[in-house]
Parts: C-alpha cells; sequence; structure tokens
C-alpha cells in the first residue's frame, strides 16, 4: 500500500529506473503530423470549401457520449501477441507490435505466426465486462496494426485472421456484438499509413524496399522527395487502406476509429481517407492522429504523445494513452507495471485538465490477460465506483494547481483530489473566492462537516481526519453557495509537500518554444537559445518560510551556456551539463519568503543561439524548521 506523502507526485517518478525493458529507436517518433506542400493545400482548400466543413456541422453532436466517457481500454492484440517479446530466442525490446519492423521478418516468416494464433482463452464478453468493471466507458481495439494483418473477416486481403489462422472466428465482430450488448462504445484502432506486409505502404524498406521505414528510403518526407514513388502507396491506400476502412464501418459500425503515424504519408492521402470516413458514416469519432498539420487538426480531438506522465493545458478536447507497462503489445521480458495508483492520479490530472484517458492493455497470444494488468484494472475499478462524481460529469479545473493534487469542478461542486494527504490535518485551498456551504469527503456515506476556515479573499483551511482515507486518490467535495469565482494565483506550499513549478505549466516568454511528448523525464519544452527567453510562474505564500531551490532538465549543446533563476532576493546563475545524458538536478539554494506574492523567473543567462537545455520543472520544497 502507498503512504499517501511523498515528496514528489508519482505522475512524475521515474519509470524507467530499475527495469532492463526498454525503448528502441524507431518505435515512435516525436511528430506525428504532416509538413503541407502545395499538392496537401489544394486538398485542404477542398476540404474547407465543402465537405469538412460540412462535417463539422454535427462534431458537437457525435463528440458528446466521448466527453461524458472519460475513461477508455485500449487494447493491442495480434499476431505479434504470440511470441510475448522473443524472436528466434532473443529477447527484443521496444513495442512488442513492433515485432515484424524490428526483427525484418519477412511476410512469408510471419505468416507462420498467424498459422499458430488460436487463442481459445478469448472471451469477447469477459474483455468488455473487465473494462466496464474497471470504470472505463470506451473500448478500442487494433484491428490492423502496422503488421498489416486484419484481426476481422477482411475480403478485401486474404492476410487476415478467417484466412490464414486456425481461430477461424472473427474476434472483432465478437467485440462489437458484446459492446453493444452491455453499453460500451467501441471502435478500432487501424494503421492506414503503416503497412508492413503490403509491397506498396510504406513502411517495409527490409522485404519491399518501400519508403518511410528505418532505413528512411527517400527521406522523412519521402513524399516530397520523390514524388514519382507515391503513386505507388496512393495504390495501397485505394485498394487496400479505404476499403477495409469502409468494410470496418459496415460491418462493425463503430462509434470511434483511431489512427496513427499519419507523417508517413502525404496530408493529401491522410485527408482523403478521412473524407472516405465521412462520407459512409458522419457520426463517427475519429482522432486526431489520421490528418494533422502543424497548424490544425481535422480529427474530432487532440492526442498527447504516448505513454504520457504528464500534460499540459491544452484548450479543446484531447486524450491520454498510457500503458500499463513500457509496450503497447504483450511482452513478458517487460515487468515496468506502473501502480494503480499511478493511473488513478493520471485520470484525476487528465481529467482536472479536460481531457480523457485510453489506458491500453497488452493481452497474451491466447485470448488472456497478464495478471499484473488484470491487478490493475481490479484496483482502478473500486476507487472510480467510489469517486465518480469527481470524474465523470466534472469539467476541467480553473482553479490555480495546488501542490496537494489537482482539482476538477461540476456546477456548484469543486472536487479536491488530495495525493499528498497533509500531516496537520490541514488541507490548504488557493483561489477559491466564493463561499463554501459544506465539505466532506467523496467516499464517506455520511457526508460529515468538514470544517473549513477563510484565510483571506481567495484561501482556505479544510480541517481533514489525520488518517488518509485513500493512498492513491482522497477527494474532498467542497459545495458552494453560488457559482464558482477563482483568482489565478498559485498558493505555495510552506511545509510537507514539494512544490513541482512544470515547465509544462509555466509562461513563455519570447518566441521559438517547443514541448516534450509528456513522458516521464520528457515533459519538458525545449528552444531555450536566447538571452531574451525565459520561463515564469506566478505564486504566493501565505506563511514566512524556508525553501530549498532544485532545477531539473536535459542538458542541449551549449558547451558555455548558462542559467539564471530570480526569486524574490535570490538571483543565481547557473552553468549547465552540456550533453550530458539523464535528467540533471541542479541545487540552485535555500532562501527565506516571507508572506507575499511572488514571481520566479527561469531565463537563459550566457546563450549563443545553441539549445541550453531542456527544461522540465523547478522545484520548490519547504525546508523544516
Amino acid at each position: 500500500m502507498m503512504n499517501c506523502k511523498s515528496a514528489i507526485l508519482l505522475l512524475s517518478l521515474s519509470l524507467s529506473a530499475g527495469y532492463s525493458y526498454s525503448q528502441v529507436a524507431g518505435d515512435e517518433d516525436k511528430e506525428m503530423f504532416n509538413q503541407a506542400k502545395t499538392r496537401d493545400e489544394r486538398a485542404i482548400a477542398a476540404a474547407k470549401n465543402g465537405w469538412w466543413t460540412a462535417s463539422m456541422k454535427n462534431h458537437e453532436a457525435r463528440m458528446q457520449w466521448w466527453r461524458d466517457a472519460k475513461f477508455g481500454m485500449f487494447v493491442h492484440w495480434g499476431l505479434y501477441s504470440i511470441p510475448e517479446g522473443e524472436w528466434k530466442g532473443k529477447i527484443v525490446n521496444g513495442y512488442a507490435e513492433h515485432l515484424m519492423r524490428k526483427e525484418k521478418i519477412s511476410k512469408a516468416d510471419y505468416l507462420e505466426l498467424a498459422h499458430e494464433f488460436n487463442p481459445l482463452k478469448f472471451n469477447a464478453e469477459e474483455w468488455i465486462l473487465k473494462a466496464k468493471k474497471a470504470g472505463m466507458n470506451y473500448f478500442i481495439i487494433t484491428a490492423k496494426h502496422h503488421d498489416g494483418f486484419a484481426l476481422f473477416d477482411s475480403k478485401v486481403s486474404d492476410f487476415d485472421v478467417m484466412d490464414q489462422t486456425p481461430f477461424k472466428r472473427d474476434p472483432m465482430a465478437e467485440l462489437a456484438a458484446a459492446a453493444k450488448k452491455h453499453g460500451m462504445k467501441f471502435g478500432f484502432y487501424y494503421s492506414h499509413a503503416f503497412d508492413w506486409e503490403h509491397p506498396d505502404a510504406p513502411g517495409n524498406d527490409w522485404e519491399y524496399k518501400n519508403p518511410g521505414g528505418d532505413q528512411l528510403i527517400g527521406g522523412a518526407n519521402w513524399f516530397d522527395n520523390h514524388p514519382d514513388w507515391l503513386p505507388k502507396a496512393q495504390k495501397y491506400v485505394d485498394g487496400k487502406a479505404i476499403p477495409q476502412i469502409k468494410e470496418l464501418i459496415h460491418k462493425y459500425h463503430p462509434d470511434i476509429l483511431w489512427f496513427d503515424t499519419p507523417h508517413k504519408l502525404p496530408f493529401s492521402e491522410n485527408l482523403k481517407i478521412l473524407q472516405a470516413i465521412r462520407e459512409t458514416d458522419p457520426n463517427i469519432v475519429v482522432n486526431g492522429r489520421l490528418a494533422r498539420t502543424a497548424t490544425g487538426n481535422f480529427g474530432d480531438y487532440q492526442n498527447t504523445g504516448d505513454r504520457p506522465a504528464e500534460f499540459r493545458t491544452v484548450s479543446g478536447d484531447w486524450e491520454a494513452i498510457p500503458t500499463t507497462n513500457e509496450s503497447y503489445g504483450y511482452s513478458k521480458h517487460d515487468d515496468s507495471h506502473k501502480s494503480a495508483g499511478f493511473f488513478i492520479r493520471l485520470l484525476a490530472n487528465a481529467s482536472s485538465r479536460g481531457g480523457n484517458l485510453l489506458m491500453n492493455i497488452g493481452p497474451k497470444g491466447d485470448g488472456s490477460f497478464d495478471q499484473k494488468d488484470q491487478r490493475i484494472l481490479d484496483s482502478i475499478g473500486p476507487w472510480l465506483h467510489k469517486n465518480k462524481a469527481s470524474i465523470f460529469g466534472a469539467n476541467r479545473s480553473s482553479l490555480p494547481i495546488p501542490a496537494w493534487g489537482v482539482t476538477t469542478q461540476k456546477g456548484n461542486k469543486v472536487y479536491l483530489h488530495v495525493f499528498d494527504w497533509p500531516k496537520d490535518g490541514k488541507l490548504l485551498l488557493g483561489g477559491l473566492k466564493t463561499e463554501v456551504k459544506k465539505a466532506y469527503l467523496l467516499n464517506d456515506p455520511a457526508k460529515k462537516k468538514l470544517l473549513v476556515k477563510r484565510l483571506g479573499p481567495a484561501d482556505l483551511s479544510i480541517s481533514v481526519p489525520g488518517k488518509c482515507p485513500d493512498a492513491a486518490d482522497a477527494v474532498v467535495v467542497l459545495e458552494l453557495n453560488a457559482p464558482l469565482k477563482v483568482d489565478s494565483m498559485r498558493l505555495l506550499a510552506n511545509k510537507d509537500i514539494g512544490n513541482r513549478l512544470l515547465a509544462f505549466d509555466a509562461v513563455l516568454h519570447g518566441q521559438g518554444f517547443g514541448f516534450g511528448d509528456g513522458k516521464t523525464d520528457r515533459y519538458f519544452v525545449d528552444g531555450l537559445k536566447s538571452e531574451g527567453q525565459y520561463f515564469s510562474w506566478d505564486f504566493k505564500t501565505l506563511a514566512p518560510a524556508k525553501y530549498q531551490i532544485l532545477v531539473k532538465y536535459l542538458a542541449g549543446a551549449d558547451p558555455n551556456g548558462t542559467y539564471r533563476v530570480e526569486l524574490g532576493n535570490l538571483n543565481v546563475e547557473m552553468p549547465t551539463f552540456a550533453q550530458k545524458t539523464g535528467v540533471v538536478t541542479q541545487e540552485i539554494g535555500v532562501m527565506d519568503l516571507p508572506a507575499g506574492v511572488y514571481q520566479l523567473k527561469f531565463r537563459a543567462a550566457n546563450a549563443h543561439d545553441i539549445e541550453l537545455l531542456k527544461l522540465l520543472e523547478v522545484q520548490v520544497i519547504p525546508v523544516a524548521p
């Protein structure tokens, strides 16, 4: 059982420490969007002047169930599940579902896996009920992943479960029926760009010498560098991808379609696929990794990077896609499973910023779930059952980020998700100007009132039990007398809890910044190259205290660069560790802060148009007297 108190939130714990399992180059790409060219501009203009604009008229209607759902199950399952992260006696690290690419397996040899695929433990109703019991409201499974193998009865290609396996059942049909029976929204992941079995598709550069793979034949933007190669890929899109997507729509009537790796095709092809979906069924929700550029997203919502641990606050609808360990497909060698508490907190954090959580499970080749995955699901479900009001129907929070966790809100109720329970029984909340009518623990059947004391126009102290009622996330409810009014100034904890000022939450001053993908140790802001750029965080303190200041970052390439931290009377210039690998943690100093309002600034002090560092966070940690 976890302790309620932790100096640093679980969401930022390094998940790789102590694990031999690791990702490998080529498993994923930082950017998953296209750089627009003339060909694409024509397609964009046609979309905006016609079919796409028309399709957005019912965008709000088709998105309503998705917004309400909040929490879903993602499933990566296929032929790659059989080897369990091994090939010919060798452990294959990274994403298990990328086995065919990593080991450069020919289509003929890969078919041997299909001839072994007979998952007799697969039970569609059990899978759907497992998701439902865990509190999930939508279910997405890989109908066809990058290996090109269809886990459904496809008439477009015989590289499918009915033609090539002894199983001779259509698991997608069974899952669709079970989802409908139990009121679960249902959909498919379909790899529209990568298809390693197809001689015309991007990705297979070991057997067909096609572009878009690890060898980068023709470069990352091969379709612009070699437009004469494009007709071949278009033949694949028109002959396999679009027809199979239409098969999925007509045969199984999905609520949602999920796509990936759009950068392997030109944007015009991705738009063509989206248009085909909209013309076939305009009510299907489509995620944001099908058709997007650096300046626009033609899908229904945005996605984070893979395996996120931290989130940026963004406008609009978005979805995070964590997985229980470090691979999406099943690998028996990947024991890097996070705790159920990690996912509970991740769900609360996503909800507090207006996002959904689509949590991945990689079932075994026999159709069963790994017991480690099952234990995670079995622990999330009871928490959600008790605390569902704080997630489902709740909205992104307008309150400033507290040191102890996150907040969500629903009408005149505010939900305090407390990850770090106060040792002294006094929970401090900053930013709430509206008067509180009643405070209580959400999972307290008696709804016993908690004493609320106002400390200032926008600050409260709530007396809570000395013992933490839920180690993962204890939820306190505040019922308000009137609609919520807030002060956006952040309140700094002055004892027991460390304050984490994430780069993701900073105000950015200057141009040229970029963002990391939110993974553990990759929740950075980069592009710090000139002395005019800086980060800032505004906050206040209610009592004088002594604080230790720490900076965490990934090193840049400037061997002579320095940065400066400014806070109150603290003004310290520090050298960077150029080209050092891993996370660098530097102590800036210890200082006394009287009660008051402050701005912490982190700026480039000595920069030479070379990246100084990638900032993760500044920690302001109370020092016990």
